[in-house]
């Protein structure tokens, strides 16, 4: 009976994930982790979220393809790359619960300034150097623990591109970056034998949400989007602090 209500959840956490996922190109990790958080220990959870989002942005790369440029997103990607092994190495020298601090009040005082704001400021400077060392930093983020889109995402909103443009970046960004991490997850044995059952019900129960999600988002406005968007960050940094400030109070 136990078992069975851990599956659901599961599953549960993968439709909603997945349906998120779809619509916006990002936020896997932060909408399953807040069902399975509670049933699943943090590292079968993490790979879980690894492998899920993994799955997800192969189908919505496939689906949504519109706004694609690898002349805009090899920055991203090759400062991605060089990102995670630093976030790496910082990892244990870094105390997380401050980070995430940090990261929150910045996602849930930036964020929603934006959503308010009428006329968003555009950053038209700095070109593809720029790029690539925000990817870069979403590459550390993702090594500290799987932030890898929050940065990029945050940027891309600020360049003022448009939604398919910003999709398309962020998407395949996190497609790459996620491809780098479950491989380090399948080489350092952290995937085990006893967690293929989860992904066999994680794998299914994403599909048609993810392609519903995809579907909706063709016929979603550009404000829409940036409103979704915004929203979606701002819940993470609502998330972060939510994990944070217990920790740190209780020292």
């Amino acid at each position: 009976m136990v078992m069975t209500s851990v599956y659901l959840m599961v599953a549960l956490g993968a439709v909603v994930a997945g349906f998120v996922q779809g619509l916006s190109g990002f936020a896997f990790g932060m909408v399953s982790m807040s069902f399975w958080a509670w049933v699943l220990e943090p590292r079968l959870a993490a790979v879980l979220a690894v492998f899920g989002a993994l799955t997800g942005q192969i189908v919505a790369a496939v689906t949504v393809r519109r706004g694609f440029s690898w002349a805009l997103l090899l920055p991203f990607v090759v400062g991605g790359l060089v990102g995670i092994p630093l976030g790496v190495i910082l990892l244990p020298r870094l105390d997380m619960s401050w980070f995430k601090l940090i990261l929150g009040l910045l996602l849930v005082l930036w964020c929603p300034a934006m959503l308010l704001s009428r006329h968003l400021p555009k950053i038209r400077t700095g070109g593809r150097l720029a790029d690539g060392v925000v990817g870069m930093a979403g590459g550390v983020m993702g090594g500290l623990g799987g932030f890898t889109g929050v940065l990029p995402t945050l940027w891309c909103t600020l360049r003022g591109y448009p939604k398919d443009t910003q999709r398309t970046v962020i998407q395949n960004f996190n497609l790459s970056m996620l491809a780098v991490t479950m491989g380090s997850y399948l080489a350092t044995g952290l995937v085990t034998a006893d967690m293929l059952p989860l992904f066999a019900i994680v794998a299914p129960a994403m599909l048609v949400p993810t392609l519903l999600g995809a579907r909706l988002y063709i016929g979603i406005s550009e404000l829409r989007f940036r409103q979704l968007v915004l929203g979606l960050l701002t819940a993470s940094g609502v998330a972060l602090l939510a994990s944070s400030v217990p920790q740190l109070l209780a020292r």
